[in-house]
């Protein structure tokens, strides 16, 4: 069974920085496509960063261009979600999720194949 393990979230202050990973454990000799959600309290889940499979593909959603950076370590199965210039507004909780597919580009879609437990980010102002 394949699991997904966020870990890195805390409480930072506005403008700072805060990085998150993901590492996969379950089944082997699978590369899947990856991603990182976040849902805000009373909001819905939305798509913040993805990353294809060989790491040469990369998604970031506006609210988070040019502050968040997505990147992955196949050889540790584990991705990371590097977070500065935080803002109140990048409070969530904060899900990676995999996709088991042959595409070689980005998947960030809700109907992702396996999903971690989150990550808890609070940024105060």
């Amino acid at each position: 069974q394949v699991q997904l393990v966020e870990s890195g979230g805390k409480l930072v202050q506005a403008g700072g920085s805060l990085s998150l990973s993901c590492t996969v454990s379950g089944r082997t000799g699978v590369t899947y496509a990856m991603a990182w959600f976040r849902q805000a309290p009373g909001k819905e889940r939305e798509s913040v960063a993805a990353i294809s499979r060989s790491g040469q593909t990369t998604y970031y959603a506006d609210s988070v261009k040019g502050r968040f950076t997505i990147s992955r370590d196949n050889a540790k199965n584990t991705i990371y979600l590097q977070m500065n210039n935080l803002k109140p507004e990048d409070t969530a909780v904060y899900y990676c999720a995999a996709k088991a597919t042959y595409y070689t580009g980005t998947y960030y879609y809700d109907n992702m194949d396996y999903w971690g437990k989150g990550t808890l980010v609070t940024v105060s102002s």
